[in-house]
C-alpha cells in the first residue's frame, strides 16, 4: 500500500469514526428530549405521536361538524387528515428550536455536542411524532373506511419528505435566529398561527379565484400539501404544485440554516 492509498484510508476510518461519535450523540440527546418532554409517568414516551394524533382528531371533529367548505368532493376526514397532519410536520418543528438553545447550553460543555445536534435531535423527534400519528390515523380511518387508500403511495411519501426537509431547514433559521434577539421567538408563534390559514391545509388551490392562486402559491408549503393530495386521491383533484420551486425554497432555507447555527456555534458559551 503506498503513502497515498494510506493516507486515504486513514481519512475514511477519521470519518466514520467521526460520524460514529456524532450518531451516539444524535441517540443521546434523543433519548433526553423524550424522557424530558414525556417523563416516565403515564403513557410516556406515547405522547410522542397520541399528541399530534388528538390534534388531528380534534380539528378533524371541529371541520366535521361545522361542515367546513374545502372547496373540492373530497370527504372532510380525508381532507383534515392530509391537511392538519401535515401543517403539524412543518409548523412544530420551528416551534420547537425556536426555544432549543438556552436548556442544552450545559451540554455545549462536550466539545461532541454541537448546537447543530440540539436541534437536529429536536427536528427528529418532531418529525417521528407527526409521522407515526399520520400512518396511524391513516390506518385506522382505512380500517373502518373512512378513506380510500392512496392511489400513488410513492407520491404521497415524496411529498411528505419534501414537507419535512422544509420544516426542518425552517427551523434551523428560525433557531439560530432566536438566540440573537428573543423577538424571534415572540414573533414566530402568532406568526404561524396566521400563516396556517394560507398554507393549503384547509383549502385546494383549483377552488380559489386564479388572482388568488398567484399568490398563495407563494408560500412554499402549498406545493407540498397539494403534492401530498395528489398522491393521496389522484384523480379525485386537480392539485396545483411546483415541486423544483420547494425544493430550491429548501435548499435556500437549508443553506441559511446551517449557515446561522455554524455562527451561533462560535459565539454560544457554555453555561
Amino acid at each position: 500500500m503506498n503513502r497515498s492509498s494510506e493516507n486515504s484510508f486513514w481519512i475514511d476510518r477519521q470519518l466514520i469514526k467521526g460520524l460514529q461519535v456524532q450518531g451516539r450523540v444524535l441517540k443521546a440527546l434523543f433519548m433526553r428530549e423524550v424522557l424530558t418532554r414525556y417523563g416516565r409517568h403515564n403513557i410516556g414516551f406515547l405522547w410522542l405521536f397520541v399528541e399530534p394524533m388528538m390534534f388531528t382528531l380534534g380539528v378533524t371533529t371541529l371541520w366535521y361538524f361545522a361542515k367546513a367548505n374545502h372547496g373540492s368532493d373530497l370527504p372532510i376526514t380525508a381532507f383534515a387528515l392530509s391537511g392538519y397532519s401535515s401543517v403539524l410536520l412543518w409548523r412544530n418543528m420551528p416551534a420547537r428550536c425556536v426555544a432549543a438553545i438556552e436548556p442544552n447550553l450545559p451540554l455545549m460543555y462536550h466539545r461532541q455536542v454541537r448546537v447543530l445536534d440540539c436541534f437536529l435531535s429536536r427536528l427528529m423527534l418532531e418529525a417521528a411524532g407527526a409521522t407515526m400519528s399520520f400512518t396511524l390515523l391513516s390506518v385506522f380511518y382505512l380500517s373502518i373506511e373512512w378513506v380510500a387508500p392512496p392511489e400513488d403511495v410513492m407520491k404521497v411519501v415524496a411529498a411528505w419528505l419534501l414537507l419535512a426537509w422544509f420544516g426542518a431547514a425552517l427551523a434551523l433559521t428560525i433557531g439560530s435566529l432566536a438566540f440573537f434577539s428573543e423577538t424571534v421567538e415572540k414573533l414566530w408563534h402568532p406568526m404561524s398561527y396566521v400563516i396556517f390559514p394560507l398554507s393549503g391545509a384547509g383549502f385546494i388551490v383549483d377552488a380559489l379565484p386564479p388572482e388568488f392562486q398567484k399568490v398563495i402559491l407563494y408560500f412554499p408549503m402549498v406545493h407540498g400539501i397539494e403534492y401530498l393530495r395528489e398522491g393521496y386521491f389522484g384523480s379525485k383533484v386537480h392539485s396545483i404544485y411546483d415541486v423544483p420551486y420547494l425544493v430550491l425554497i429548501n435548499v435556500g432555507l437549508t443553506f441559511v440554516g446551517l449557515a446561522l447555527s455554524r455562527i451561533v456555534s462560535r459565539r454560544i458559551v457554555p453555561g
